[in-house]
């Protein structure tokens, strides 16, 4: 490394002890840290001053000075550091937006047969005002309230999703499919005051509010802002043919008659209060989760949290999200944190045309987007992409406008990964995050430049460490827990004081993964801490089996856990949904001994007609446990 640059500094100082900097000359080009400690008057000025050298000719070199090896692996317009956001709050962004793209098409809703409406992005910002004033002026809210949203993909989520922050409100995302009990809990834990409901299973309510603080209801049709023509048709197939509109037996106010009475109440002038005294560190969203660690928990995610996320995401893509020209398919449920900040928000800031897909299963529910839009962008889970590589009018005819997909939420199998670049000629990448992380952390950058099986490199402005059970770091190639830095990182969880303090360690997010870091610095998960099997002493991690018994012929999907063993201590168990005609247990087990060693090859395998699954698609371990546990004390009282 060459010798550092001179620099010459001509310092001023007034009576009240402060400093002003009057000249600087820099020869060659650096960058300066300077810090300035204000001391009273009679006492000297002392300045601190470090200087880095911004025209290392290595990237290896800067890396080496930084140690961040990743940055030597960026692509070259991708900023190390996150630049300082063009605004501090969601509502900021979306009227940026919404000036930048006003014409464009911004979200189109499409149904399994082809029924679709849409939303420019002028209509978007007009409509999620009506819905702040809604909330403000006439339900009477105040900044800081909680409002529940529960509802599937349509045009009516960005609708009241924006209606929310720009009310300066907080936003509660509930999945639609929970149970009374599920949102008993969710709706109470947050003190939600008004529930966005989807009206197909509204029927839930009534054992619901009495345990909350509800006292505002709104319901929504699937069919929202479509053609009216196409609304109705939608409408008579839901109540006479699918019977899926259950009576709605709670007090409440349809949606067309809420952002009527707020277009009515809304006057501009007044929009901006009520954003009065929000900004950056003001919380914008619960989003609720599992947590690291305990029951369900709603981390608490800022408007800077969410802004940087958006624009970190959108710089590690670099040229690959082109502003105003691409099309993205949004199968992943919105109010899941993945599809919420990559395609909600970073994708909407992008001008991109968002193609909501209200459920993709089955998987045929995704033809017909493919076929009539010119898809650039998909973005999903390992389940997804294997679920579609399985169809064979996708394989026969993929996506001749794509440009790369993105897979999250879980990890990616290599198999997957290899064949979707054989059929569809294009990259999917894998990044890896958290809902406590908003959730991007790390992602695969494009360009040739990822690398298969792992989850990539830090986004800008994000530090990442593997650590031991002494929160010391690991050797590079060593397994140890993930954690985390970075202006995503969540504030906290909801009212759970001493969760955060599990979680969140001198600013360290403790993810409760187990990865593993390169000499480049590419990550690599092992497995969920609490999810390793440990099989006489030896850690076996089931995404590793997963992967080798999920590339054997015949094998459509895999789950795999831990089961006790009174010689072992745990064994490994498979469930697997097999294709047609489904491989023999002997040629599956056949195929996991070539690559895995003895111990790690599961000691029974259980052929099932599918595997439990989250809404975004994640095979639920947890709930394969349990139903081997509950059939193996069923089998013992049928013995005894």
């Amino acid at each position: 490394m060459r010798a550092p640059p001179q620099v010459t500094l001509r310092l001023s100082g007034d009576d009240a002890g402060s400093v002003i900097v009057t000249q600087v000359r820099r020869e060659p080009f650096i960058r300066l840290s300077v810090k300035f400690m204000m001391l009273p008057s009679d006492s000297p000025v002392i300045v601190e001053i470090r200087a880095v050298d911004d025209d290392v000719s290595e990237p290896s070199e800067r890396a080496q000075m930084t140690n961040r090896p990743w940055l030597a692996h960026y692509p070259e317009n991708v900023d190390h550091e996150l630049a300082t956001a063009p605004f501090a709050t969601l509502p900021e962004l979306v009227r940026a937006a919404g000036g930048s793209y006003a014409d464009t098409k911004a979200f189109t809703q499409c149904m399994p047969n082809g029924m679709n409406g849409s939303l420019t992005y002028r209509q978007v910002d007009d409509l999620s005002d009506d819905f702040a004033a809604y909330l403000r002026e006439v339900v009477g809210v105040k900044q800081g309230d909680r409002i529940a949203v529960q509802m599937p993909n349509c045009l009516a989520y960005p609708v009241v999703a924006f209606g929310v922050f720009k009310a300066g409100c907080v936003l509660v995302n509930t999945n639609p499919l929970y149970t009374p009990q599920e949102m008993t809990h969710q709706f109470a834990d947050s003190g939600a005051t008004v529930v966005v409901v989807i009206d197909m299973f509204a029927d839930r309510l009534p054992t619901v509010l009495e345990h909350t603080d509800i006292t505002t209801v709104v319901t929504v049709r699937i069919s929202e802002y479509f053609p009216p023509l196409i609304r109705g048709v939608i409408r008579m197939v839901q109540k006479w043919w699918n019977r899926s509109l259950p009576a709605v037996t709670v007090e409440h106010r349809t949606f067309t008659e809420v952002m009527a009475q707020g277009r009515k109440a809304k006057n501009a002038a007044a929009l901006p209060s009520y954003l009065s005294g929000v900004g950056s560190e003001t919380v914008a969203a619960l989003q609720y989760t599992g947590g690291t660690t305990g029951v369900s928990k709603g981390a608490m995610l800022s408007h800077g949290n969410l802004v940087s996320n958006t624009l970190q995401m959108i710089s590690m893509n670099g040229v690959y999200i082109r502003p105003g020209k691409e099309v993205v398919v949004t199968a992943l449920p919105l109010y899941h944190i993945f599809a919420f900040t990559v395609n909600l928000l970073g994708f909407y800031h992008s001008g991109a045309r968002n193609i909501l897909v209200p459920t993709p299963r089955p998987p045929s529910n995704l033809k017909r987007v493919l076929e009539n839009y010119k898809v650039t962008w998909i973005t999903g889970v390992n389940t997804l992409f294997n679920a579609l590589l399985n169809e064979r009018w996708f394989t026969d005819s993929p996506p001749k406008h794509l440009v790369a997909s993105a897979a999250g939420g879980m990890a990616l199998h290599e198999s997957v990964a290899t064949l979707w670049r054989e059929v569809t000629g294009t990259p999917i990448v894998e990044g890896y995050g958290l809902t406590e992380s908003s959730p991007v952390l790390t992602f695969n950058p494009l360009g040739g430049l990822g690398k298969d099986g792992s989850i990539g490199i830090p986004v800008p402005s994000t530090d990442i460490d593997c650590v031991d059970d002494n929160g010391k770091s690991v050797q590079a190639g060593e397994s140890g827990e993930l954690i985390a830095k970075g202006p995503q990182i969540m504030q906290g969880y909801w009212r759970r004081p001493e969760e955060t303090r599990d979680s969140l360690r001198e600013g360290w997010l403790h993810t409760g993964d187990i990865a593993t870091m390169d000499s480049d610095g590419y990550f690599t998960i092992v497995d969920r801490k609490k999810d390793m099997i440990l099989v006489s002493g030896f850690n076996v991690y089931p995404n590793e089996v997963e992967e080798q018994i999920a590339s054997a012929p015949g094998v459509v999907e895999v789950g795999v856990i831990g089961v006790p063993n009174d010689k072992t201590g745990e064994s490994v168990s498979a469930f697997v949904v097999a294709a047609v005609p489904p491989p023999s247990k002997e040629e599956i087990l056949a195929h996991a001994r070539e690559t895995l060693a003895a111990y790690k090859v599961p000691s029974t395998i259980t052929f099932v007609d599918e595997l439990p699954k989250s809404p975004i698609g994640k095979i639920l371990r947890r709930e394969l446990r349990d139903s081997l546990l509950a059939a193996s004390a069923d089998q013992k009282g049928g013995t005894a």
